[in-house]
């Protein structure tokens, strides 16, 4: 038998009159789980913690477990009802209300959005040597399923993007001396932790942080989604809060304006100085959430507003909130993408905050971020609020750098197939690289760049792929004058508003190998970490092997520095995704 308590509010259900009577104030139970039978009986209140608003009409926030974290798929919310949470196989989840005795009073499916993709295969280098990608340093996918995980449901396939799962955490990689050249490439060669027969290349791209005595004036445009879907506390009234340690890092010469959009747009406060806190958060503090979503009246305005107020030597920026709900005007993302596209020619940049779950676009944010020279995150706390405007303020609203493109060429003589962990939506044409028109990430002060590429050895025992009958003879190493050399990385970039690219490259060498993990610097052993978690929730093909639990010893020994509790949280979030694993 398992006991945990479970305290809930309904925040919201006069909205619901099939539901029953509205509670009055939170309502706590104890529920025993016992050969699959279920009783619900009063118990001892418990901290009651913010959850999720679906279908616009029930709002509830039941409480965190009391003791050990022991999940389970149901939840009391008073009158003796009971939530179940049902879960496809494709992740996706509804939400149904039964009463006392098991009737089903009410079905919420979740209608959140995320872009479909397969994961990159293994190539085999005689056929395919060399691998370009643009760089993207968006994380929202992290704590996206870091918001699902705290719920005990496990994230849909679609939500885990790699290379943003990997590129949330800061590695301490050595920084660049100078701004001449604002990135410094780092690799180690490691055994693979879930896969002995395969390697890791751990690729670290660090870049330049100016003085913040440096900081250009930034032109910035809130632009604020008050539609009917952004009626709950995890979402518009999260929004409000998540703004305040942006404030704290504005100056007097910032300019700051608001537009919200819902059934009307309007433009709620002209650009207004940094410093002038008071009349910021008076003009959000008044905002209420109700009828459809006038997406497209408001991103218009927002740029509008950020070209008349533009920065000719600042930071211009839109920076979009919103559940990613568009229902009137432009809904698809492929013209969300031409819209952004045509306005990112006149340098104000767009960065996307996510907000909710049950009805998250998360595939319009991405669409919106991704060809908007911008960003996306996904707020789900406040504490996230605060890493994204506080934390990282310089990194996520600052440009160093546009357009950075990485490409590396695998050499036949060491390397046998390789793939690419993550960075599907971000894949390149090799053609691409040295195209000075196709558009990649954007970098901001001080951020870095993680990827990590799995190799198979030339001599492995297993091959993923398998070789061309009629292909090239292997070169024999000895003979090859880059013996030494598994590969070579090319980086591209742009300086902010500049149309001509610059190169660096650094050679892949044997001399970046270590004998074992364990022997690495932190900064490897927590991305390989980091990368196999993200895998395990991907149900990777390729990393059948997988152990979460030597992960998380993996993940403590590198833990190092970690004056915000970011790495920490993550060994939590190992520890609950095994615990998935084992229902």
């Amino acid at each position: 038998m398992r006991k945990f308590l479970i305290s809930a509010a309904i925040l919201g259900l006069a909205a619901c009159e099939t539901v029953g009577e509205p509670a009055t104030g939170p309502v706590d139970a104890e529920i025993v789980v016992t050969s699959g039978t279920r009783a619900v009986k009063p118990a001892p209140p418990a901290p009651v913690a913010s959850y999720q608003a679906w279908d616009g009409s029930l709002v509830f926030s039941p409480s965190q477990v009391a003791a050990e974290p022991v999940f389970q798929n149901s939840f009391a919310i008073g009158n003796g009802q009971i939530v179940d949470i049902i879960e496809s196989p494709e992740g996706n989840s509804t939400y149904v209300i039964r009463d006392e005795v098991g009737q089903v009073i009410r079905e919420f499916p979740s209608r959140d959005e995320f872009e479909a993709f397969t994961s990159n295969p293994y190539k085999h280098v005689a056929d395919s040597p060399v691998s370009t990608f643009s760089s993207d340093v968006d994380t929202a996918s992290y704590s996206v399923a870091r918001s699902f995980l705290k719920r005990g449901q496990r994230p849909p396939k679609d939500a885990i993007r790699i290379e943003e799962i990997l590129n949330y955490f800061d590695y301490d990689y050595d920084k660049p001396r100078s701004q001449r050249e604002p990135f410094k490439p780092s690799v180690a060669i490691v055994p693979s932790p879930w896969n002995a027969e395969t390697k890791l290349i751990h690729i670290g791209v660090q870049g330049y942080a100016p003085p913040k005595s440096k900081r250009p004036p930034m032109n910035l445009v809130f632009l604020v989604d008050i539609s009917g879907s952004m009626d709950a506390e995890n979402k518009l009234a999260l929004l409000k809060r998540s703004f305040e340690p942006l404030l704290e890092e504005l100056e007097s010469e910032d300019r700051v304006s608001i537009v919200t959009y819902g059934p009307r747009m309007e433009t709620i406060l002209v650009p207004t100085p940094g410093n002038r806190r008071a009349a910021i958060r008076a003009a959000l503090a008044p905002l209420v959430a109700k009828g459809g979503t006038n997406g497209e009246a408001g991103l218009q305005q927002a740029y509008r507003v950020a070209e008349q107020s533009f920065m000719e030597d600042g930071v211009n920026r839109v920076i979009l909130a919103t559940d990613g709900d568009f229902n009137i005007g432009i809904s698809d993302p492929a013209d969300l993408k031409q819209f952004v596209e045509e306005k990112r020619e006149t340098g104000v940049y767009l960065s996307v905050l996510g907000f909710g779950q049950g009805d998250l676009k998360d595939n319009r944010m991405q669409a919106l971020a991704q060809n908007g020279n911008g960003t996306a995150y996904y707020i789900d706390t406040l504490q996230e609020a605060r890493k994204v405007f506080g934390t990282d303020f310089a990194k996520n609203l600052i440009p160093i750098a546009d357009d950075l493109k990485l490409q590396v060429e695998f050499n036949p003589t060491l390397v046998s197939e390789y793939r690419l962990l993550g960075y599907e939506t971000r894949a390149l044409r090799r053609q691409d690289f040295n195209n000075d028109k196709v558009d990649a990430g954007d970098i901001g002060s001080g951020h870095s760049v993680t990827a990590i590429y799995e190799i198979l050895p030339v001599g492995a025992v297993s091959r993923f792929v398998d070789p061309l009958r009629y292909g090239q003879a292997e070169v024999e190493t000895s003979e090859d004058l880059f013996s030494n050399e598994y590969g070579f990385l090319k980086l591209r970039y742009k300086k902010p508003g500049e149309a001509t690219s610059t190169l660096i490259s650094k050679a892949i060498r044997s001399d970046d190998e270590y004998a074992s993990l364990r022997r690495a610097p932190d900064a490897t052993q927590l991305a390989a970490a980091v990368g196999g978690y993200a895998l395990g929730l991907r149900d990777d093909g390729f990393a059948e092997d997988l152990d979460l639990a030597e992960l998380s010893d993996i993940a403590k020994r590198a833990k190092g520095r970690d004056r915000y509790g970011y790495r920490a949280e993550f060994l939590e979030l190992i520890e609950t995704a095994s615990k998935l694993n084992e229902r």
